[in-house]
């Protein structure tokens, strides 16, 4: 699996991410790329102090972070070379699987919406959440993120969870 990290994202950004994407890297050895996405003089600075050269891991350099008071669709139209933008880039030039960001989850919804698109018939993106239970894990769309749903919505959330 090929990784998109939005390394600016979240409260805390490179030195919280960049060490949970270390310990990732050494538990999950089915990670066969991490792309760690941002500023690059912060996320090699965090590099360093964890000691780690891994050969997995890339660095893509961007220049802008979306803010958590920005307007999600103004953001990613205005910041074109911020890191959870440059996420999405990975994903559609098929370099990376997944994209995770702890930062703006409006901004990476509109993101993947305006360059990735939605499935056939899917009119807004649900975010999953995967739940563990005593035995297996389960996976639930829409954790939350729409709060106007209408009947159709959830209709889609179901045949997005199937598939």
């Amino acid at each position: 699996m090929k990784i998109a990290l939005d390394a600016m994202g979240g409260d805390f950004g490179p030195p919280n991410l960049v060490a949970g994407a270390v310990m990732a890297l050494r538990d999950y050895h089915h990670i066969n790329k991490l792309y760690l996405v941002g500023d690059s003089s912060k996320i090699e600075s965090e590099l360093r102090k964890h000691h780690c050269n891994d050969s997995r891991i890339d660095v893509v350099h961007s220049t802008q972070v979306v803010d958590m008071s920005d307007s999600a669709w103004s953001a990613v139209r205005r910041k074109k070379d911020s890191s959870v933008s440059r996420a999405v880039d990975l994903v559609k030039r098929g370099q990376a699987d997944a994209i995770v960001s702890a930062g703006h989850t409006g901004a990476a919804v509109a993101a993947s919406i305006i360059k990735l698109r939605t499935l056939p018939g899917i009119d807004r993106p649900g975010i999953a959440a995967v739940l563990p239970t005593e035995t297996n894990v389960f996976v639930l769309i829409d954790a939350g993120a729409n709060i106007d749903a209408r009947p159709e919505h959830l209709l889609q959330y179901a045949f997005m969870g199937s598939v």
